[in-house]
């Protein structure tokens, strides 16, 4: 079945959802696309790097964050960014994909230093079982299956304790409601919060 074999390939991976840059900077995501502004050189005299500079680290982190490993479906990983100084935040399944993003953040040209706020979601054979019964129940839904695809999917699924939410951008309210729908079917869950947003509201 398509859906089991998707599901093996994304099972014990990391997704990477919402980064912001912190006031002063400029607004990002991960999950979208960025400014094609090119690298500006930093001066190591400057105290405040320009706005060329921060639109450029804030390509660089959303492009290491999104080549991690094991970033997938089930993990969120957010970023702000103030000055030359980036903070991770964010719920991840694997320690490596902490570690992971941190070192590949701090070896950024410019960055001074990187504040880490990444959880490691507690292992939970019910929250693994959960995991499963969501992904089928939402990509299992033809009007779905398209967010799941690529190596940065749309839609990104986070479970702690039971409780469920949904990150990540999709095309229409349709499909928000659609998606909210099919996380809150599945039994055992405890709640689901949807924090889905639609495409055209990304920053560029």
């Amino acid at each position: 079945m398509r859906y089991a074999k998707a599901w093996k390939k994304w099972a014990g991976s990391a997704a990477l959802a919402v980064g912001m840059i912190a006031m002063g900077g400029t607004v990002g995501n991960a999950a979208q696309p960025v400014s094609s502004t090119s690298a500006a050189t930093v001066s190591n005299s400057a105290v405040q790097p320009d706005a060329k500079y921060e639109a450029w680290l804030n390509k660089q982190v959303h492009h290491k964050l999104a080549m991690l490993p094991y970033y997938g479906i089930f993990d969120d990983l957010s970023y702000s960014i103030n000055g030359t100084e980036v903070t991770l935040d964010g719920k991840v399944l694997n320690p490596s994909t902490k570690s992971g993003a941190v070192a590949s953040v701090k070896h950024i040209e410019g960055v001074t230093k990187v504040n880490d706020n990444i959880g490691v979601l507690p292992p939970s054979s019910m929250d693994a079982r959960i995991r499963r019964a969501e992904y089928r129940s939402i990509f299992g839904f033809a009007g779905l299956y398209r967010y799941a695809q690529g190596a940065n999917p749309s839609i990104h699924i986070i479970v702690e304790n039971g409780h469920v939410t949904l990150v990540g951008y999709v095309d229409n309210k349709s499909d928000m409601q659609e998606a909210y729908m099919r996380a809150n079917a599945v039994p055992g869950v405890f709640s689901v919060t949807n924090h889905l947003k639609l495409t055209n509201s990304k920053t560029a």
